[in-house]
């Protein structure tokens, strides 16, 4: 299958295309509003709304930056992510209480939390102000993004139910949550839910179990960059070895080289060709 020209407006359900693309607009939510502008315009979408908050310290991150687009048929929300460098300090501190769950469904990791807390209503209302003919709604993100877009889906399905999202594809998204509302998001977005992890991305690693776990839906890209929709607990540990083993000179490097998007957006791009 050839790499699509345009991102496919109609799309309902799941496909390498559509993961491709909505890879592209993970990567997209990095740059400046202007450039998300200036590409959104190019993709077909007429309505673009950014969504930011800063913090102060002590909070762990500095912002929580996210961008809606909408077209007549589709509506995408992309959350940005954040550097491994910046992001596994405050995933491995497991001193500070966690944040309840949506609507008291368990509970996810603070900084999560409190992070799409941030921003969380601004999409929703920008949400319904876009959705103003049916269209389809997607959440998609990158490392710390991913897990936004994910607990931004749970929050919608939990609270708010008639704006259930029709798809959350994310890319190298870490544990997020307990069980709990694992087990209930799970049942709410069976074949709507796609978590890419790259071979030895390191943060998917991050939280540390069992007081954190991952949703189901993995999409596993294993050492030869193919995408692979199941993987055996023993297939999985030989392949991270074999990947581990790439670079004979940097082993320890293919956690964090496996993180970057770039690199998700070339295999998913290489599983098309």
């Amino acid at each position: 299958m050839p790499v699509p020209s345009a991102l496919d407006h109609k799309a309902r359900a799941y496909s390498l295309a559509h993961a491709y693309w909505l890879a592209q607009a993970s990567d997209l939510a990095y740059k400046d509003p202007a450039t998300i502008e200036e590409q959104a315009r190019d993709w077909g979408f007429d309505r673009v709304r950014h969504h930011e908050t800063r913090f102060t310290p002590p909070f762990p991150l500095e912002d929580t930056q996210a961008y809606t687009m909408a077209s007549n048929d589709m509506i995408i929300t992309a959350f940005r992510g954040t550097e491994p460098s910046e992001i596994r300090d405050w995933l491995s501190d497991t001193s500070t209480p966690p944040w309840p769950g949506p609507s008291r469904t368990g509970y996810v990791h603070y900084g999560f939390g409190q992070a799409l807390e941030s921003i969380y209503p601004d999409v929703r209302n920008t949400l319904q102000e876009f959705r103003t003919n049916g269209q389809t709604v997607w959440f998609t993100g990158h490392s710390l993004g991913g897990a936004l877009a994910m607990l931004a889906g749970a929050r919608l399905y939990l609270e708010e139910p008639r704006l259930l999202a029709d798809g959350v594809y994310t890319y190298g998204q870490p544990r997020t949550c307990d069980r709990l509302l694992a087990s209930a998001y799970d049942k709410g977005f069976k074949q709507r839910m796609f978590r890419f992890v790259n071979n030895n991305d390191i943060v998917p690693q991050l939280p540390p179990e069992p007081a954190y776990t991952h949703v189901e839906a993995l999409r596993y890209i294993d050492s030869n960059g193919k995408v692979r929709d199941t993987v055996s607990f023993l297939d999985g540990l030989g392949d991270k070895a074999k990947g581990l083993t790439a670079d004979a000179f940097a082993p320890a490097s293919a956690g964090v080289r496996d993180h970057f998007m770039r690199n998700y957006i070339a295999a998913l791009e290489k599983n098309l060709v």
